[in-house]
């Protein structure tokens, strides 16, 4: 069974650093877009980065300069290097991918279980 899991949330200072880790679990055929989302208390889910599979990118306005997404191939896992973090940027963060699972002839879009981001002096 595929999976996302995630780590390298947590509390952290107002222009301080993180890196989000997801990696993928499970027989995978292949993986085409990934990316990184994010849902504060009482918004909506948006959108803060992803990358397909030919190395593409793209940022949310908001976080532009300072995330930068990353994808390993060789280990399934795609990255999210926060810094220059603001109390803004506090928002549960999940991943999603698009995963192609083995014996599978069409791509599932699958999310991680989300891993809680907060900036805070």
């Amino acid at each position: 069974q595929v999976q996302l899991v995630e780590s390298g949330g947590g509390l952290v200072q107002p222009g301080g650093s993180l890196r989000l880790s997801c990696a993928v679990s499970g027989s995978v055929f292949s993986i085409s877009a990934m990316g990184w989302y994010r849902q504060a208390p009482g918004a909506q889910r948006e959108l803060v980065a992803g990358t397909t599979s030919g190395g593409s990118t793209n940022y949310a306005d908001s976080v532009k300069g300072r995330f930068t997404i990353s994808r390993d191939h060789a280990k399934n896992t795609v990255y999210l290097q926060m810094n220059s973090l603001k109390p803004e940027d506090t928002a549960v963060y999940y991943c999603n991918a698009n995963i192609r699972p083995t014996g599978n002839l069409v791509y599932v879009n699958y999310w991680g279980q989300g891993t809680q981001v907060t900036v805070s002096a």
